[in-house]
């Protein structure tokens, strides 16, 4: 009597964990073309934003530059004195510095994920370190960018171009005004970070979580939906330090305020006496507006990357 033929058995489905660690595995250099993709197609799509945020955060009641606390108004004070393209005034500063500091910041935390989770995706102490870990690395990079950038988005700025404002940067306030915000930012941006990365993985896990079999770790839209939360919540939180770091890095610039030391106390409480608490949370909604749809697109883009590296180095 002839037997039934056995059916072969079918390996495993991958699952979203053990994609997304093989995904992680790539080379070093492979994270950092990803992360400076990602963050020179991030920043250079919101840029006008960035240019609207720090317009509201570099005013105060001495400063001659008008514009008001509402989104609004700041844009249409901006269209009206230099027209539509103020908003992209500093981009060449923007693309120096996002393509090499991404390309630090995520490979970085990359590295340091892998050696501090133990192939734990769900360690969100290690996700939260590995982002300080790469925030303090990526802000030398992109601090004195930064800087310039910030300078050339003030249409009183007077610089003609990025080398211009290096040059009269250097000779007038010597190399150490390129890093006159740079213990604020790394104040600013080590808080953000942790709770950026914590709440994207946790997040992009929850995601995947509601319908693991439409929805895996592959998808862009997980990563774009994750990011997108992140980034709103982070940057909420981290406001007040956004306004100092913006105040130190445009301090005499349009007569602005230029402040005796480089100390964060001494910022904040020029910020309050002169505009109250409120004015520790000027430009909260561009940036909210800048950050949510900058990390879907950066994280999106990101992961395009690793994807199109896992799928290079099998072929």
């Amino acid at each position: 009597m002839a037997t039934e033929p056995r059916p072969l058995p079918h390996p495993p489905p991958v699952t979203a964990t053990e994609l997304s660690t093989t995904r992680n595995s790539l080379r070093f250099w492979q994270l950092m073309v990803a992360g400076s993709i990602a963050g020179s197609v991030e920043h250079m799509a919101m840029f006008p934003i960035d240019t609207v945020k720090t317009h509201m955060q570099a005013r105060s009641s001495s400063c001659p530059i008008k514009t008001s606390l509402t989104v609004r108004q700041a844009v249409g004070s901006i269209l009206k004195s230099n027209g539509p393209s103020a908003l992209y005034r500093g981009i060449g500063a923007m693309g120096l510095g996002a393509g090499p500091a991404h390309a630090v910041y995520f490979s970085f935390y990359e590295t340091c994920k892998k050696f501090l989770s133990r192939g734990n995706p769900n360690n969100a102490s290690a996700h939260a370190v590995s982002g300080v870990c790469a925030t303090i690395a990526s802000d030398a990079v992109f601090t004195p960018m930064d800087m310039v950038k910030q300078r050339l988005q003030l249409s009183g700025g007077g610089y003609n171009g990025v080398w211009d404002c290096v040059k009269r940067v250097l000779r007038e306030e010597g190399f150490g005004a390129f890093y006159a915000s740079y213990r604020t930012t790394v104040l600013m941006n080590a808080p953000f970070t942790a709770v950026h990365f914590v709440s994207y993985e946790a997040a992009k896990r929850a995601l995947i979580e509601v319908s693991p079999s439409s929805v895996d770790d592959g998808r862009l839209i997980v990563h774009a939906t994750a990011g997108a939360a992140a980034g709103a919540l982070a940057a909420s939180v981290t406001t007040p330090l956004d306004v100092v770091k913006t105040q130190l890095q445009c301090q005499g610039v349009s007569g602005c305020d230029r402040f005796k030391s480089g100390s964060i106390g001494d910022v904040f409480k020029t910020i309050v006496k002169k505009d109250g608490y409120r004015g520790l949370i000027r430009g909260w909604i561009p940036r909210m507006l800048f950050h949510a749809p900058a990390a879907a697109i950066c994280w999106s883009t990101y992961e395009a990357g690793k994807t199109f590296f896992h799928e290079f180095n099998q072929s």
